[in-house]
């Protein structure tokens, strides 16, 4: 792989995970009355709670242990049986902390490294495509979670302001 294909790619998804929805999950989070974050819209449906713990152990079990060689503990079924016990705040700041390990990992990667296989929940993938999934697989879970935070509070999350016809993140 052309190598500065490969660290453009690896600088942008470092970028979107801890960049761009980090910063969205974090304001969602905090706008969200404490009673909410583990509100669920049916027995079916998941909480902002169960996603936190979800993003955690999915960037987790796919990054820091199936790329970055650590132990696999994730106990995926508890993520979405939890239905209380962490504030919100507490568990943006575990999501902080696991996504410092993941860019840790990732900023260690050379172009030549995403070639390389590793088998992660059963599935050989190469560390490219375990990459991939895990950014399109955030990105999808960080959209639910500020739907369910505006759905709660009926607020705008105020991400963007326009300055000289430009749309500017205000984190």
């Amino acid at each position: 792989m052309d190598e500065k294909i490969g660290q453009t790619f690896i600088h942008r998804s470092r970028a979107y995970l801890t960049g761009d929805y980090l910063p969205k999950i974090r304001r969602s989070v905090e706008l969200l009355p404490e009673e909410d974050v583990w509100w669920r819209p049916n027995e079916i449906s998941n909480s902002v709670g169960n996603l936190l713990l979800h993003l955690e152990g999915n960037v987790r079990q796919w990054v820091v242990s199936g790329i970055g060689g650590a132990p696999d503990r994730r106990k995926r079924e508890e993520e979405f049986d939890a239905s209380g016990g962490s504030s919100g705040r507490a568990l943006v700041e575990s999501l902080e902390r696991t996504l410092e390990e993941v860019d840790r990992v990732l900023s260690g990667l050379s172009s030549q490294a995403l070639a390389e296989t590793r088998v992660i929940q059963g599935m050989e993938v190469t560390i490219l495509e375990a990459i991939y999934h895990v950014v399109e697989h955030f990105s999808t879970h960080t959209g639910q979670i500020i739907y369910l935070s505006k759905l709660r509070t009926g607020e705008d999350l105020e991400f963007w302001e326009v300055k000289d016809g430009k749309a500017v993140p205000r984190w």
